[in-house]
């Protein structure tokens, strides 16, 4: 069986402040820095372990995994103009519910919250997402990150009353949007 003859491009958005692209092995300090500034009460698999993992290393084979088109990714966010990368936003598969319904996922390093990229970044996704055939996307947060919850009011995601419980690291709340 023959393989594709052209490969698919790149998936890129651009919002009047920001190119969502795929990341470059380059950039993984920025991804690592991004795992060093979570919040503590951040389940552990999210945050560097004692040993130090995942190191620039490991997050560059990861960056060397990524498919670099098709409608599931974390694209990086980058600041037009400086051509700083300021986080990460894109699509991920759906974890806890419907394959065809995948879930919005999002962060910034915290030298850039409080300046409305992330809204404007998932506002493009959201587009995306559209552009792409789905019609209806998840988002999954803490309750306590009252930050991100901002941001998926203003975007139109509405909590649906699924919630799994967790003491120790603060309960999942499970938000929707139809397109």
């Amino acid at each position: 069986m023959e393989g594709p003859t052209s490969r698919e491009p790149e998936t890129v958005l651009e919002t009047d402040r920001l190119l969502l692209r795929p990341w470059r092995v380059s950039e993984a300090a920025v991804q690592r820095e991004m795992w060093a500034e979570r919040d503590p009460r951040v389940p552990p698999h999210r945050r560097i372990d004692p040993q130090g993992r995942p190191t620039i290393e490991d997050i560059e084979g990861w960056i060397r995994g990524q498919s670099r088109s098709g409608s599931l990714a974390l694209l990086a966010a980058e600041r037009k103009g400086s051509g700083d990368v300021v986080g990460y936003c894109g699509l991920i598969a759906n974890t806890h519910g419907q394959d065809d319904e995948p879930e919005l996922a999002y962060e910034l390093l915290r030298r850039a919250w409080g300046q409305g990229y992330a809204t404007e970044a998932a506002r493009a996704v959201l587009g995306w997402a559209h552009e792409s055939g789905y019609r209806r996307l998840w988002a999954t947060v803490r309750a306590w990150n009252v930050a991100s919850l901002g941001v998926l009011a203003k975007l139109g995601f509405a909590e649906t009353g699924r919630v799994e419980r967790d003491e120790a690291h603060g309960d999942l709340l499970f938000l929707a949007k139809r397109l």
